[in-house]
């Protein structure tokens, strides 16, 4: 099978070769065009025929959603990923129902833009096949899990359920990321004890991490549900 031939759409330039360099370290896929704004991204896309296209939502001339449309109006064969720190409900409802085959939230790490992509992949695989396809093959392609849920694995030695379950709570209660001292503080756990929880419950994918840049200084982890 050829390579699956990508097309980045994003404003940023550092983020930019961040991408491309994620794309570069999967087989399977080629970077064929980079483009800083939507009027580029679709003169692009005339020109070098993506298969896929990561898509940012923040663009200097138009939004993600718009380009998306104009996309979807050409009918070009492409499929679309959004990378984008917008989580908006009624942006992220627009842009599922005008298509789009994945949703990645800024900032992420590469293991999550892998995943998207071998997904892709396989799909892409699947379609080129050229053979009728089985419920199996549309419930790999839509993530959907038939059998039964696993049983609860026993937390890590040292962790409790109680404890868990209080921090979850007073995440839960939070308007804004925080970060381990900051929840520390708002349980009254100690800063290492907490530290091993955010770490746990991020590994489980039951909340999530972000990096936050000040402008001098380390980055911080801040997590949120």
């Amino acid at each position: 099978m050829e390579p699956i031939r990508v097309l980045i759409v994003e404003d940023d330039p550092m983020v930019m070769e961040i991408n491309a360099e994620f794309v570069s370290k999967l087989p399977g896929f080629t970077l064929v065009g980079k483009a800083f704004s939507g009027k580029d991204a679709m003169s692009l896309i005339k020109e070098v025929h993506p298969n896929l296209v990561l898509l940012d939502y923040f663009l200097p001339d138009m939004n993600g959603f718009s380009l998306l449309q104009l996309i979807r109006n050409e009918n070009y064969p492409l499929d679309v990923i959004l990378l984008t720190a917008n989580r908006d409900p009624q942006h992220v409802q627009e842009i599922f129902r005008a298509g789009v085959v994945d949703y990645i939230v800024k900032p992420f790490r590469f293991d999550r833009f892998q995943s998207a992509l071998e997904q892709y992949r396989n799909t892409f695989k699947k379609f080129k096949e050229n053979r009728p396809l089985e419920q199996a093959d549309l419930d790999a392609m839509t993530r959907v899990h038939t059998m039964q849920p696993e049983p609860e694995e026993s937390l890590p030695k040292g962790l409790n359920d109680r404890t868990m379950k209080q921090v979850l709570q007073f995440l839960d209660g939070q308007t804004e990321p925080l970060s381990s001292d900051e929840v520390a503080a708002g349980t009254g756990l100690a800063r290492v004890t907490v530290r091993r929880y955010l770490d746990y419950l991020e590994k489980k994918g039951d909340i999530l991490m972000e990096i936050q840049y000040g402008s001098v200084g380390r980055p911080m982890n801040k997590y949120r549900l």
